[in-house]
C-alpha cells in the first residue's frame, strides 16, 4: 500500500512538473498594448531557458522558416516553443553582419556605410551564452572583445544607454510591422513584435519606457515573424535568414 501511494505521489509530481513547464512556456509571451499599439512580448531568463541562434539545417542549407526549424529540432528530440527572425540577411538568406553560432564565427561584423535600416548607425549586436546576454552598439561590442557563444548584428539600435537612437525622430512617418530585442539584468531577454504597423519611435519607446531595457536592437520590419504556440503565429515566411529559438528537451 505504501509503495502504491509513493508511486502515485511521484506520478502526480511528474505530471505537475510537466504542467508547470507548459504553463511557464506559454506564460513567456503576452499581448501588450502601449500608446494605442498592439504587441506580443516574450521574456526568457537565461538561467533557465535554452536560447540559441539557428541559420542552416542539417543539410547545410538555410532553414528559411520557423516550421522547418521546428521539424529539425524535433528530429533531435527537442521541442521548439519560441522562434523569431534574428537579424538582417541577403538574397541567399545569409547574415549581412556579425553572426556567431555555438561559438563559431560564421560571418564577420559589417562596419561599412550604406543604405537601409541596417546602416542607420549606430547599429548593434545582440549576444548571449553561458547564462548571460546583452545588446551593444557594434563598435563598442567589437572593442569589448566579448567572447560570445551566440551573436547577431542588426540595425539600427533602438535604445542606447537609456536614450532613443538620435536619428529616430518622434514625427517619423514610416509605419511597418517591426520586431526587436532588449535585455534586462544581463540575463532577461525580451523580444517584442508589433501586430500592426508602428513607427520606429513608438517601437523604441516600448523598449525604453514600458519594457525597461537600457539597450534595445531592431531585428527587422516587414518580414517580422513569431512562432510561440499557443499564441497566434505572425509572418510564416519561408525565406528567413538567421532565427533565434527557445527549446524544451535535452
Amino acid at each position: 500500500m505504501l509503495s502504491f501511494l509513493r508511486r502515485a505521489l511521484l506520478g502526480l509530481a511528474f505530471a505537475a512538473s510537466i504542467t508547470d513547464f507548459a504553463v511557464s512556456a506559454q506564460a513567456a509571451c503576452e499581448n501588450l498594448t502601449e500608446q494605442g499599439h498592439a504587441y506580443i512580448v516574450c521574456r526568457f531568463d537565461l538561467s533557465n531557458d535554452a536560447l540559441a541562434l539557428y541559420w542552416r539545417g542539417a543539410d547545410g542549407t538555410p532553414l528559411g522558416s520557423t516550421s522547418r526549424l521546428a521539424d529539425e529540432l524535433g528530429a533531435q528530440g527537442k521541442k521548439l516553443i519560441f522562434a523569431m527572425n534574428a537579424g538582417m540577411y541577403d538574397k541567399a538568406l545569409g547574415p549581412v553582419g556579425l553572426y556567431i553560432e555555438n561559438g563559431r564565427l560564421l560571418h564577420n561584423a559589417n562596419t561599412r556605410n550604406g543604405f537601409g535600416n541596417f546602416h542607420l548607425k549606430p547599429n548593434g549586436v545582440f549576444y548571449f551564452g553561458d547564462g548571460k546576454a546583452g545588446v551593444m552598439e557594434t563598435s563598442r561590442f567589437l572593442k569589448s572583445r566579448i567572447n560570445a557563444r551566440f551573436a547577431t548584428q542588426s540595425g539600427p539600435m533602438l535604445v542606447i544607454d537609456g536614450q532613443i537612437h538620435p536619428k529616430i525622430q518622434p514625427d517619423g512617418a514610416s509605419e511597418k510591422m517591426r520586431n526587436g530585442v532588449g535585455v534586462r539584468d544581463g540575463k532577461i531577454v525580451i523580444f517584442a513584435i508589433s501586430t500592426e504597423p508602428v513607427s520606429f519611435h513608438d517601437f523604441a519607446q516600448l523598449f525604453r519606457d514600458r519594457l525597461g531595457t537600457q539597450n534595445a536592437l531592431f531585428l527587422d520590419g516587414s518580414i517580422s515573424t513569431l512562432y510561440a504556440p499557443p499564441m497566434p503565429g505572425i509572418g510564416g515566411w519561408n525565406s528567413l535568414g538567421p532565427m533565434v529559438g527557445v527549446t524544451e528537451g535535452p
